[in-house]
This record gives C-alpha cells, sequence and structure tokens, in this order.
C-alpha cells in the first residue's frame, strides 16, 4: 500500500466529519448532498440536506414534486439552476431508470446536474467504483503534496489529476479515500490558515519541503466581476402586489418584483415610464442594500421603489407572497417591509 493512501486513510478514520450522508450507501441521499454542497459550504448545506431529506424522503418523492416546491425549498442556497436540475434528474430517474441510480460514473454522467466530480463521489462512495473524485480540495492537495505546477484552470489539467489520484486509490473502499482526500483538504490543507503541522502527509509533502505552499494549486485564469444596478419596483395596494417570474439567468424560476436595470444607482421617472409604459408621478427609493449581493461573477447593487402603477397586469396577493421562491435580497425585503416579519 502506497504511503500516500494509507496515512490518509488512518487519518479518515479518525478525523473525519461526522456528516449524515456518510451514514449511508443510498445513492440517493449521496446525490442529493454532493448537489447541495456544490458551491455551498457544509456548514450551510447541512440544515438544507435535512429539510430536502424530511419533505423528499425517497426519489419518488422528490420526482412528484413541482418546481415551485423545490425552488420554494432551495432558497436562500443560490445557484438555483441546481434546485431545477436536481428536479429534472429524480424525474428522469424515476421514469427511465425505474428509480434506480446509474452505478458508474460515466452513466451518472449523462444526467442534468452531474459533473465528472459529482458521478465520482456518488459512484466511488454507493457503488465502490474505483474513480478519483476530484474537486477543489483535491487539486489543492495533490498539487501540494507532488509540488504541481500545472495550471488547474485548464480543462486539460483535471485529466492530469484524475489519473494521479485513481492511481493512489487502493483497497476496497475508493469512497472513503475520495472523502478523506475532501477533508484533508476542507479542514487541514486549506487555501489560507494551513495547518501544515498537523497534516498527515507532511512526511512527503514536497510544497511544504520546497515552501511553496502558497503557490500552489497555480490558477492563471481570473475571474472578471462585473458591477450590476437592479432596481425593483414596488407596486401595490392594500392586498395586491405586482410580481414577474424570471425567464433566464442565475434567478430563472423565481420571483421578483418588475425590473429596472440600469448603468447607476441612480433611477430616473423617464426609465421608469420606459419600463412600465403608462404615467408615473411619483416614485420613492424605499430602501437600498448597504452592500453589494455579491454572486461569484457580479456584484448586484440592489435598491427598491415604490411607486403608483394601477394598470399592472401580474398583480398577486400579498398573504401569499411567504409560498412563493425569490432570491434571498428580495426575500428578506419582504419579510422586513413586505410582510414586517423580524428576521
Amino acid at each position: 500500500m502506497n504511503s500516500f493512501h494509507a496515512e490518509i486513510l488512518m487519518w479518515y478514520s479518525q478525523n473525519k466529519r461526522d456528516l449524515p450522508w456518510r451514514l449511508t450507501k443510498d445513492p440517493y441521499r449521496i446525490w442529493l448532498s454532493e448537489i447541495i454542497l456544490q458551491q455551498t459550504r457544509v456548514e450551510q448545506g447541512l440544515a438544507y440536506y435535512e429539510k430536502f431529506v424530511k419533505r423528499f424522503p425517497s426519489i419518488f418523492d422528490l420526482a412528484k414534486a413541482s418546481e415551485d416546491d423545490v425552488l420554494k425549498l432551495w432558497e436562500g442556497l443560490g445557484y438555483y439552476s441546481r434546485g431545477r436540475n436536481l428536479l429534472a434528474t429524480a424525474k428522469r430517474i424515476v421514469q427511465e431508470y425505474s428509480g434506480q441510480f446509474p452505478v458508474s460514473a460515466s452513466e451518472l454522467r449523462k444526467l442534468k446536474g452531474i459533473g465528472p466530480y459529482t458521478s465520482a463521489a456518488i459512484s466511488s462512495i454507493a457503488n465502490n467504483e474505483k474513480v478519483a473524485a476530484v474537486d477543489g480540495n483535491a487539486f489543492r492537495v495533490l498539487s501540494r503534496f507532488f509540488d504541481i505546477e500545472k495550471d488547474i484552470s485548464l480543462n486539460s489539467t483535471r485529466k492530469y489529476f484524475e489519473n494521479l489520484m485513481t492511481e493512489l486509490i487502493e483497497g476496497d473502499n475508493p469512497g472513503d479515500f475520495n472523502q478523506a482526500v475532501m477533508d484533508i483538504g476542507a479542514m487541514i490543507c486549506t487555501p489560507k490558515n494551513y495547518d501544515c503541522g498537523s497534516c498527515p502527509l507532511n512526511f512527503g509533502c514536497l510544497s511544504l519541503k520546497e515552501q511553496k505552499i502558497e503557490e500552489r494549486p497555480v490558477k492563471t485564469k481570473k475571474l472578471k466581476i462585473t458591477d450590476r444596478f437592479l432596481h425593483f419596483l414596488i407596486i401595490k395596494d392594500d392586498t395586491k402586489i405586482a410580481l414577474e417570474r424570471r425567464s433566464e439567468g442565475i434567478w430563472n424560476g423565481l420571483y421578483q418584483f418588475p425590473l429596472i436595470e440600469s448603468d447607476s444607482k441612480d433611477l430616473s421617472i423617464s426609465d421608469l415610464r420606459k419600463r412600465i409604459d403608462q404615467k408615473v408621478d411619483r416614485a420613492k427609493m424605499i430602501h437600498q442594500l448597504q452592500k453589494p449581493h455579491k454572486l461569484s461573477h457580479q456584484n448586484l447593487h440592489i435598491s427598491f421603489w415604490e411607486l403608483d402603477a394601477e394598470d399592472w397586469e401580474k398583480k398577486f396577493d400579498i398573504q401569499d407572497l411567504s409560498l412563493l421562491s425569490f432570491p434571498k435580497p428580495l426575500n428578506e425585503f419582504i419579510k422586513q417591509f413586505i410582510l414586517e416579519v423580524n428576521i
């Protein structure tokens, strides 16, 4: 048995995180946890996992759900395409696979929302398939241990790391090995504040020896952050409020107030008139987020404007707002300013 494999599994057996999806081989629950944890910290995702398991204890229960049901439960987790893909894949597994998950990573990758890492994680844990689950943690741990200079932002690099990690897998529990690498990366070999003194791999870590820990992994492609200015229009009376449902973007499928996007934090009456195509005599900004709502590639500067526009077609009962799914900043605004719920 190679030293890397032996040391990391010994450490994992004593230090692994106590997580509910690690107590099962049920591919449904493993898949559910992996989708929730995409772009989400374990601490935040745990509560959502428990909510989904309680509401949808099996793949058949989830497949019967509506998109509104799933997105409402997903509310606040972000990256809502994950929720839509979750439902689409559940329906397909029930309809085409009789509720049984495919048993290989290659077959799992054919399903919506399941990429190379997620398919490998599910298959190695649920089916003991010898396949490497390479995520950001694995890139970091392996690139530091072996002092790899390859740029992880390049697609060609993933295959190199998958082959390397597969060679390191031995024995009958590839799922444990994949999770051990993940835990090392999440708990010890972190991007900052790493703890090399407690790392079970410090015996042979080349980057530690060469004092290159902070230089690994290599990632040259930088994400361009853009600023967007979103002005939401609050058009309501005593019982009704204007809403529309998004049909594109990261908030696709969620509800929102009528929206004007501009080039700045300011909004003019003429902008309003162009957007709603009717007379507007009064417009007052009633709330503005103190800090931009940050997404992976965007800073959203959000403000809310109250105005009179009686002929708006799509109005909903205010009392039903709590039943609909909204983006997180809008949901917080609704609780504080529309429904007056303390948050």
